[in-house]
Protein backbone atom coordinates (compact mmCIF):
# COMPACT_ATOMS: atom_id res chain seq x y z
CA UNK A 1 0.00 0.00 0.00
CA UNK A 2 1.77 3.15 -1.19
CA UNK A 3 -0.86 5.74 -0.38
CA UNK A 4 -3.16 6.00 2.61
CA UNK A 5 -6.73 7.03 1.77
CA UNK A 6 -9.96 7.00 3.76
CA UNK A 7 -10.97 3.90 1.78
CA UNK A 8 -7.95 1.73 2.53
CA UNK A 9 -7.26 3.16 6.00
CA UNK A 10 -9.21 0.39 7.84
CA UNK A 11 -6.87 -2.20 6.32
CA UNK A 12 -3.89 -0.26 7.69
CA UNK A 13 -5.54 -0.18 11.12
CA UNK A 14 -6.12 -3.94 11.09
CA UNK A 15 -2.52 -4.58 10.03
CA UNK A 16 -1.33 -2.33 12.86
CA UNK A 17 -3.54 -4.25 15.31
CA UNK A 18 -1.80 -7.49 14.40
CA UNK A 19 1.62 -5.87 14.80
CA UNK A 20 1.20 -4.06 18.09
CA UNK A 21 -1.25 -6.17 20.13
CA UNK A 22 1.45 -8.10 22.02
CA UNK A 23 3.08 -4.79 22.98
CA UNK A 24 0.11 -2.56 23.91
CA UNK A 25 -2.61 -2.48 26.53
CA UNK A 26 -6.34 -2.60 25.94
CA UNK A 27 -7.14 0.55 27.89
CA UNK A 28 -10.25 0.83 30.10
CA UNK A 29 -13.51 2.39 28.96
CA UNK A 30 -14.93 4.10 32.05
CA UNK A 31 -18.52 5.30 32.27
CA UNK A 32 -18.59 8.84 33.68
CA UNK A 33 -21.70 9.49 35.73
CA UNK A 34 -20.68 13.10 36.47
CA UNK A 35 -20.36 13.90 32.75
CA UNK A 36 -23.62 12.09 32.02
CA UNK A 37 -25.68 14.55 34.07
CA UNK A 38 -26.84 16.44 30.95
CA UNK A 39 -28.54 13.32 29.60
CA UNK A 40 -25.98 11.56 27.39
CA UNK A 41 -24.28 8.35 28.48
CA UNK A 42 -20.63 9.34 28.55
CA UNK A 43 -17.62 7.01 28.55
CA UNK A 44 -13.93 7.88 28.90
CA UNK A 45 -11.42 5.90 26.82
CA UNK A 46 -8.44 6.03 29.17
CA UNK A 47 -5.38 6.22 26.94
CA UNK A 48 -3.66 7.96 29.86
CA UNK A 49 -3.36 4.40 31.21
CA UNK A 50 -1.59 3.13 28.09
CA UNK A 51 2.14 2.32 28.18
CA UNK A 52 4.09 5.63 28.46
CA UNK A 53 0.87 7.38 29.54
CA UNK A 54 -0.41 8.23 26.06
CA UNK A 55 -1.99 6.86 22.86
CA UNK A 56 1.28 7.69 21.09
CA UNK A 57 2.66 4.35 22.26
CA UNK A 58 0.40 2.68 19.67
CA UNK A 59 1.57 4.57 16.59
CA UNK A 60 5.20 4.52 17.65
CA UNK A 61 5.17 0.76 18.16
CA UNK A 62 3.37 0.25 14.85
CA UNK A 63 6.03 2.27 13.05
CA UNK A 64 9.00 0.49 14.61
CA UNK A 65 7.49 -2.98 14.05
CA UNK A 66 6.85 -2.12 10.38
CA UNK A 67 10.59 -1.73 9.75
CA UNK A 68 12.62 -4.51 8.19
CA UNK A 69 15.32 -6.23 10.23
CA UNK A 70 17.96 -4.27 8.34
CA UNK A 71 16.16 -0.97 9.02
CA UNK A 72 15.92 -1.78 12.72
CA UNK A 73 19.62 -2.55 12.79
CA UNK A 74 20.37 0.88 11.31
CA UNK A 75 17.84 2.53 13.61
CA UNK A 76 15.10 5.16 13.68
CA UNK A 77 15.02 8.90 14.36
CA UNK A 78 12.24 11.17 15.60
CA UNK A 79 11.80 14.68 16.97
CA UNK A 80 9.28 15.34 19.72
CA UNK A 81 8.84 17.28 22.93
CA UNK A 82 6.95 14.60 24.78
CA UNK A 83 4.55 11.73 24.21
CA UNK A 84 5.72 10.52 20.81
CA UNK A 85 9.33 10.60 21.96
CA UNK A 86 8.32 8.39 24.88
CA UNK A 87 6.46 6.06 22.53
CA UNK A 88 9.44 5.68 20.21
CA UNK A 89 11.82 5.27 23.15
CA UNK A 90 9.78 2.39 24.54
CA UNK A 91 9.28 0.82 21.11
CA UNK A 92 13.00 0.73 20.32
CA UNK A 93 13.77 -0.78 23.73
CA UNK A 94 11.09 -3.46 23.38
CA UNK A 95 12.24 -4.45 19.89
CA UNK A 96 16.01 -4.06 20.27
CA UNK A 97 16.11 -1.24 17.72
CA UNK A 98 18.62 1.60 17.72
CA UNK A 99 16.99 5.02 18.16
CA UNK A 100 17.71 8.74 18.35
CA UNK A 101 15.19 11.21 19.78
CA UNK A 102 15.61 14.95 19.17
CA UNK A 103 14.15 17.31 21.77
CA UNK A 104 14.34 21.13 22.06
CA UNK A 105 16.99 22.57 24.37
CA UNK A 106 14.27 23.92 26.67
CA UNK A 107 12.37 20.62 26.91
CA UNK A 108 10.99 19.77 30.34
CA UNK A 109 13.87 18.07 32.16
CA UNK A 110 11.59 15.55 33.86
CA UNK A 111 10.27 14.38 30.45
CA UNK A 112 13.79 14.09 29.05
CA UNK A 113 14.83 12.06 32.09
CA UNK A 114 12.01 9.58 31.46
CA UNK A 115 12.92 9.31 27.76
CA UNK A 116 16.54 8.55 28.70
CA UNK A 117 15.42 5.79 31.07
CA UNK A 118 14.47 3.73 28.03
CA UNK A 119 18.08 3.81 26.87
CA UNK A 120 17.47 5.80 23.69
CA UNK A 121 19.98 8.41 22.54
CA UNK A 122 18.75 11.99 23.12
CA UNK A 123 20.01 14.90 21.03
CA UNK A 124 19.01 18.55 21.21
CA UNK A 125 17.59 21.05 18.74
CA UNK A 126 17.44 24.80 19.30
CA UNK A 127 14.37 25.79 21.29
CA UNK A 128 11.62 27.91 19.74
CA UNK A 129 11.89 26.60 16.20
CA UNK A 130 8.65 25.79 14.36
CA UNK A 131 7.93 22.06 14.36
CA UNK A 132 8.37 21.84 10.60
CA UNK A 133 11.94 23.19 10.87
CA UNK A 134 12.91 21.01 13.83
CA UNK A 135 11.53 17.96 12.03
CA UNK A 136 13.46 18.88 8.89
CA UNK A 137 16.69 19.08 10.88
CA UNK A 138 16.06 15.69 12.47
CA UNK A 139 15.15 14.14 9.10
CA UNK A 140 18.46 15.36 7.65
CA UNK A 141 20.32 13.53 10.43
CA UNK A 142 18.30 10.39 9.68
CA UNK A 143 19.27 10.63 6.00
CA UNK A 144 22.94 11.24 6.81
CA UNK A 145 23.03 8.21 9.14
CA UNK A 146 20.88 6.06 6.82
CA UNK A 147 18.25 5.66 9.56
CA UNK A 148 14.46 5.61 9.26
CA UNK A 149 12.48 8.78 10.02
CA UNK A 150 9.43 8.55 12.31
CA UNK A 151 6.91 11.37 11.98
CA UNK A 152 4.48 11.67 14.90
CA UNK A 153 1.49 11.88 12.51
CA UNK A 154 2.46 12.03 8.82
CA UNK A 155 2.94 8.29 8.45
CA UNK A 156 0.78 5.35 7.33
CA UNK A 157 1.85 2.95 10.07
CA UNK A 158 1.55 5.58 12.80
CA UNK A 159 -2.01 6.50 11.77
CA UNK A 160 -2.88 2.81 11.60
CA UNK A 161 -1.53 2.29 15.10
CA UNK A 162 -3.57 5.15 16.54
CA UNK A 163 -6.65 3.76 14.82
CA UNK A 164 -6.47 0.57 16.90
CA UNK A 165 -8.26 2.56 19.61
CA UNK A 166 -11.39 2.30 17.45
CA UNK A 167 -11.10 -1.48 17.31
CA UNK A 168 -11.12 -1.60 21.10
CA UNK A 169 -14.01 0.85 21.38
CA UNK A 170 -16.27 -1.32 19.24
CA UNK A 171 -15.35 -4.36 21.31
CA UNK A 172 -16.08 -2.52 24.56
CA UNK A 173 -19.30 -0.65 23.68
CA UNK A 174 -22.10 -1.12 21.16
CA UNK A 175 -23.98 1.56 19.24
CA UNK A 176 -21.65 4.50 19.85
CA UNK A 177 -23.18 7.74 18.58
CA UNK A 178 -20.29 10.20 19.04
CA UNK A 179 -16.55 10.09 19.69
CA UNK A 180 -14.73 13.26 20.78
CA UNK A 181 -11.04 13.32 19.79
CA UNK A 182 -8.41 16.03 20.29
CA UNK A 183 -6.61 17.05 17.09
CA UNK A 184 -3.02 18.17 16.64
CA UNK A 185 -1.29 16.77 13.56
CA UNK A 186 -4.36 14.66 12.83
CA UNK A 187 -2.95 11.14 13.13
CA UNK A 188 -5.15 10.10 16.05
CA UNK A 189 -8.46 11.31 14.69
CA UNK A 190 -7.70 10.09 11.15
CA UNK A 191 -7.04 6.56 12.37
CA UNK A 192 -10.10 6.44 14.62
CA UNK A 193 -12.49 8.10 12.17
CA UNK A 194 -11.32 6.04 9.20
CA UNK A 195 -11.93 2.74 10.95
CA UNK A 196 -15.25 3.80 12.46
CA UNK A 197 -16.61 5.02 9.12
CA UNK A 198 -16.03 1.58 7.64
CA UNK A 199 -17.20 -0.54 10.57
CA UNK A 200 -19.62 1.71 12.47
CA UNK A 201 -20.85 4.37 10.03
CA UNK A 202 -23.49 5.60 12.50
CA UNK A 203 -20.71 6.91 14.76
CA UNK A 204 -19.81 10.58 14.28
CA UNK A 205 -16.28 11.68 15.16
CA UNK A 206 -15.87 15.24 16.51
CA UNK A 207 -12.56 17.09 16.16
CA UNK A 208 -11.58 19.03 19.28
CA UNK A 209 -8.95 21.77 19.31
CA UNK A 210 -7.73 24.60 21.55
CA UNK A 211 -8.48 28.03 20.09
CA UNK A 212 -4.82 28.94 20.61
CA UNK A 213 -3.56 26.14 18.36
CA UNK A 214 -6.26 25.09 15.90
CA UNK A 215 -4.18 24.61 12.75
CA UNK A 216 -6.02 21.59 11.39
CA UNK A 217 -9.39 23.29 11.84
CA UNK A 218 -8.30 26.39 9.91
CA UNK A 219 -6.77 24.31 7.11
CA UNK A 220 -9.91 22.19 6.72
CA UNK A 221 -12.08 25.29 6.66
CA UNK A 222 -9.81 26.91 4.07
CA UNK A 223 -9.82 23.75 1.96
CA UNK A 224 -6.02 23.76 1.74
CA UNK A 225 -2.89 23.99 3.86
CA UNK A 226 -2.50 27.41 5.46
CA UNK A 227 0.27 28.35 7.86
CA UNK A 228 -1.15 29.45 11.22
CA UNK A 229 0.84 31.04 14.02
CA UNK A 230 -0.48 29.38 17.17
CA UNK A 231 -0.29 30.78 20.69
CA UNK A 232 0.81 29.03 23.87
CA UNK A 233 -1.74 26.53 25.13
CA UNK A 234 -2.28 24.14 28.02
CA UNK A 235 -2.90 21.54 25.30
CA UNK A 236 0.82 21.25 24.61
CA UNK A 237 0.42 17.65 23.43
CA UNK A 238 -1.64 18.81 20.44
CA UNK A 239 0.17 22.10 19.76
CA UNK A 240 2.61 22.78 16.96
CA UNK A 241 0.53 22.28 13.83
CA UNK A 242 1.57 19.99 10.99
CA UNK A 243 3.64 20.10 7.84
CA UNK A 244 2.43 21.02 4.38
CA UNK A 245 1.65 17.95 2.32
CA UNK A 246 0.78 15.84 5.35
CA UNK A 247 -1.50 12.90 4.53
CA UNK A 248 -3.62 13.78 7.56
CA UNK A 249 -5.15 16.93 6.04
CA UNK A 250 -7.15 15.22 3.25
CA UNK A 251 -8.13 12.47 5.69
CA UNK A 252 -9.50 15.02 8.16
CA UNK A 253 -11.24 16.89 5.35
CA UNK A 254 -13.08 13.74 4.35
CA UNK A 255 -13.66 12.00 7.67
CA UNK A 256 -14.29 14.73 10.26
CA UNK A 257 -17.54 16.61 9.76
CA UNK A 258 -17.77 18.61 12.99
CA UNK A 259 -15.28 20.63 15.02
CA UNK A 260 -15.22 22.32 18.43
CA UNK A 261 -12.80 25.04 19.53
CA UNK A 262 -11.98 25.42 23.22
CA UNK A 263 -10.58 28.29 25.32
CA UNK A 264 -7.71 27.94 27.76
CA UNK A 265 -10.06 28.43 30.72
CA UNK A 266 -12.32 25.65 29.41
CA UNK A 267 -9.31 23.32 29.21
CA UNK A 268 -8.35 24.19 32.76
CA UNK A 269 -11.86 23.56 34.09
CA UNK A 270 -12.11 20.22 32.26
CA UNK A 271 -8.82 18.94 33.69
CA UNK A 272 -9.91 19.99 37.18
CA UNK A 273 -13.31 18.32 36.74
CA UNK A 274 -11.79 14.94 35.81
CA UNK A 275 -9.30 15.22 38.67
CA UNK A 276 -12.06 16.03 41.16
CA UNK A 277 -14.73 13.60 39.95
CA UNK A 278 -12.62 10.64 38.80
CA UNK A 279 -9.34 11.24 40.67
CA UNK A 280 -7.43 10.94 37.41
CA UNK A 281 -4.77 13.35 36.22
CA UNK A 282 -5.14 14.05 32.51
CA UNK A 283 -3.04 16.33 30.33
CA UNK A 284 -4.30 19.50 28.71
CA UNK A 285 -4.86 17.88 25.32
CA UNK A 286 -7.22 15.36 26.94
CA UNK A 287 -8.95 18.24 28.68
CA UNK A 288 -9.72 19.71 25.23
CA UNK A 289 -11.87 16.69 24.35
CA UNK A 290 -13.68 16.75 27.72
CA UNK A 291 -14.34 20.48 27.38
CA UNK A 292 -15.62 19.99 23.83
CA UNK A 293 -18.19 17.48 25.05
CA UNK A 294 -19.26 19.85 27.83
CA UNK A 295 -19.76 22.60 25.25
CA UNK A 296 -22.03 20.31 23.18
CA UNK A 297 -23.58 18.23 25.98
CA UNK A 298 -27.09 19.71 25.85
CA UNK A 299 -27.38 18.69 22.19
CA UNK A 300 -26.45 15.08 22.94
CA UNK A 301 -29.13 14.00 25.42
CA UNK A 302 -29.99 10.34 24.93
CA UNK A 303 -26.83 9.66 22.91
CA UNK A 304 -23.96 7.31 23.70
CA UNK A 305 -20.73 9.32 23.74
CA UNK A 306 -17.06 8.38 24.06
CA UNK A 307 -14.37 10.92 24.97
CA UNK A 308 -10.83 9.83 24.13
CA UNK A 309 -8.57 10.74 27.06
CA UNK A 310 -5.47 10.87 24.92
CA UNK A 311 -2.86 11.13 27.65
CA UNK A 312 -1.96 11.93 31.23
CA UNK A 313 1.63 13.19 31.03
CA UNK A 314 1.37 16.66 32.53
CA UNK A 315 4.47 18.53 33.62
CA UNK A 316 4.38 19.59 37.31
CA UNK A 317 4.62 23.27 36.36
CA UNK A 318 1.58 22.98 34.07
CA UNK A 319 -0.42 21.22 36.76
CA UNK A 320 0.46 23.96 39.22
CA UNK A 321 -0.73 26.56 36.70
CA UNK A 322 -4.06 24.78 36.28
CA UNK A 323 -4.70 24.31 39.99
CA UNK A 324 -3.65 27.79 41.07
Amino acid sequence: MNKLTATNLPVEVLQAELRIRPYTLTTPLLESLPLSQEGARVFLKLENEQHTGSFKARGAMSKVLSLTEEQRRRGIVTASTGNYALGIARAVRETGTKGIVFVPTNADTSKVAVIKQYGVEVRYIEAGLPETISHAQARRVAEELDMAWASPYNDLQVIGGQGTIAIELLQQLKDIDYVFVTVGGGGLIAGIAGYLRAVSPRTKVIGCLPENSAEMYHCVKAGKFVSIQGDETLSDGSAGGFEEGSITLPLCQELVKDWVLITEDEIKQAVKLVLKEHHKLIEGSAGVAVASFLKRSKELAGKKVVIVICGGNMAPATLQKILS
